[in-house]
């Protein structure tokens, strides 16, 4: 029988882990009945102020199905799909949330996309983003159309991390060892052939999202510098633009004074080009150090994440998987 390992990243979800566990379960039996398809839940605590790790260790206790992995620290949910993935040991890997906004009766429709009809991912798209503020809404469509024309990497509007994949898309994403993620965008990079699945989205069971307005935004900065280099070339085109029109200005004004010598006059003017001047170099400046930064941070090798605990691993296992607290090469 082939296994399939459900990867669920946790911070906070004490609330909604009660609510979650007995949905997958009723899920995996409906599978393991059906097609004969075995089950592991992986949940990946990434350091958690509140008891779900507590959680976590009643859960392995009560049924053998559950493996855990614990943080030392909060590393962010980028860190906890890439250990999940690395820890998981099915034939088929799936991604989703604790707090039931993803339905797990999903999960069969996902696995006969592979299995039945060829595809290596199958992924769900949300078809409606109902529930989210109109604002929040605007901006993620704008960021979708805005790094489709950017990067070359395939980015789809009301995709989520809920997905399914296949072993060797899988080895394809643990091949990719860098230290700043952008899930969203190696899953579109690594390519594939992916089924999308589209779903309603539901509001969660329980609990409190951890993503703000502005968490959003900079992990949006994130995949933009990630997956594209053309905001590097605004630096080059507005120096380009600010040389011309300071030629253009310039013969302006030498004609303008040779013809009917008007003094050159306008402090104002002047005020406001330099602090357009000034304001333009920072941007550029500013953008370029934001890829130094990332390129610094790549250089150093830090671990993707340090465990702090784990549990429902045998002895074999742990000396094969040896807790990936290093980064890999």
């Amino acid at each position: 029988m082939k296994t399939l390992s459900v990867v669920v990243p946790c911070y906070n979800e004490e609330a909604a882990l009660p609510c979650f566990l007995p949905e997958m379960q009723k899920a995996a039996d409906k599978l393991r009945a059906d097609h004969r398809l075995e089950s592991e839940f992986l949940f990946v605590d990434d350091g958690s102020q509140d008891s779900t790790l507590a959680l976590l260790r009643d859960f392995a206790q009560a049924d053998r199905r559950v493996r855990y992995l614990s943080f030392s620290r909060n590393f962010g949910k980028e860190a906890a799909l890439f250990a999940g993935f690395e820890h998981a040991r099915g034939d088929y890997v799936a991604v989703m949330d604790a707090d039931l906004q993803h339905p797990p009766a999903m999960l069969e429709e996902m696995y006969l996309a592979i299995a039945q009809e060829g595809y290596e991912i199958a992924a769900a798209r949300r078809v409606s983003r109902k529930g989210e503020p109109p604002i929040r809404s605007l901006l993620a469509r704008l960021f979708y159309r805005l790094i489709n024309k950017i990067s070359k990497a395939e980015f789809v509007d009301g995709a989520s991390d809920f997905r399914m994949l296949s072993r060797p898309a899988v080895n394809a994403l643990l091949r990719m060892g860098e230290y700043n993620r952008f899930s969203k965008g190696i899953f579109g990079w690594v390519g594939f052939s992916t089924k999308w699945l589209p779903y309603e989205n539901v509001e969660r069971v329980a609990g409190e999202t951890c993503w703000s307005f502005w968490k959003l935004l900079l992990y949006s900065v994130e995949g933009i510098i990630a997956f594209s280099t053309a905001p590097l070339s605004i630096a080059s085109v507005w120096g380009i633009l600010f040389c011309l029109a300071a030629f253009v200005g310039m013969l302006y004004i030498f004609i303008k004074t040779i013809l009917w010598g008007d003094p050159v006059a306008g402090f104002p003017t002047l005020a406001c080009l330099l602090l357009l001047i000034g304001g333009s170099i920072q941007l550029s400046l500013g953008i370029i150090g934001q890829y130094l930064a990332k390129t610094y941070l790549e250089t150093k090798r830090r671990p993707i994440y340090i465990l702090g605990e784990k549990g429902g691993f045998d002895q074999r296992e742990d000396k094969e998987r040896g807790g990936g607290e290093k980064a890999p090469t």
